[in-house]
């Protein structure tokens, strides 16, 4: 993998965990709650998930259990559907084990990098992808809330208008069609040195036909145009790595992610 402007592992490795943490856009009534050691979203209008996290918590062994015990007592309260991330430079020790214990339910996430440059072949004819703009920002929602087996569309549809409009202009959303029916969706945030790849989802009877890769060939062609040298992303073991080790990323690190559903 090329190492373009950054040298070492572990330049890399904090490419892979810290910009992804600030890949968000709060909505109206998100709040964001930051301290030294601590970095949460809770977003009581987007019950089944999305902006309700805990992306970074470096904790006081001795407090833990406290802090740990109230938070998971707001998300409860305002029935929200909530993530929490043990990444590697989470503190205490034992904190995945501390979650586990008040039954909070574990996957196994891979922290993924490669370089933007050549990216992989993307599939022809039938499977298209494209950007979403306001004049398509409806199906890709409807697509993604299908993709995620979500109940209501209008939520994540409001979100996406955001992300559409953000000034910051970070953020891109991508849509794949198979034959021209909408079939899958992902998106992107850029930073200087990175892209982090998030939301990529294709519908069942759509997969096994290349759409995954080409939503991650897009957006790699996409980051490469910019100059930006570099595609990071927080996969699932069980899902997504795999086709992303396929498609050139490494592994830098493994890490479990808690959620309450």
């Amino acid at each position: 993998m090329p190492t373009g402007d950054l040298e070492t592992w572990s330049e890399r490795l904090r490419e892979v965990l810290e910009p992804p943490r600030r890949a968000f856009i709060p909505l109206p009534d998100t709040q964001v709650i930051e301290r030294p050691g601590w970095l949460q979203l809770i977003t009581p209008s987007l019950r089944q998930g999305g902006l309700n996290e805990v992306a970074y918590s470096a904790l006081d062994e001795k407090e833990a259990d406290a802090v740990i015990d109230e938070t998971l007592e707001v998300y409860r309260r305002l029935g929200l559907r909530f993530r929490w991330s043990v990444g590697p430079d989470s503190r205490p020790a034992d904190l995945a084990e501390r979650l586990e214990r008040r039954g909070l339910r574990r996957s196994e996430t891979l922290g993924m990098i490669r370089g933007t440059a050549e990216a992989p072949a993307s599939p022809e004819g039938d499977v298209t992808v494209e950007q979403v703009d306001e004049r398509t920002v409806e199906e890709y929602s409807r697509t993604m809330v299908e993709g995620w087996e979500m109940d209501d569309p209008a939520p994540l549809l409001a979100f996406n208008r955001l992300v559409l409009a953000d000034p910051n202009d970070r953020h891109r959303l991508f849509l794949a069609r198979y034959r021209g029916s909408p079939a899958g969706t992902a998106g992107l945030v850029a930073f200087e040195r990175s892209v982090y790849l998030l939301g990529g989802v294709v519908l069942p009877a759509f997969r096994e036909r290349g759409l995954y890769r080409a939503l991650v060939t897009a957006r790699l062609r996409y980051a490469a145009g910019r100059g930006i040298p570099f595609a990071t992303s927080h996969a699932r073991a069980s899902t997504s790595a795999p086709l992303l080790e396929r498609l050139g990323f490494e592994t830098l690190c493994r890490f479990p992610m808690f959620s309450n559903d």
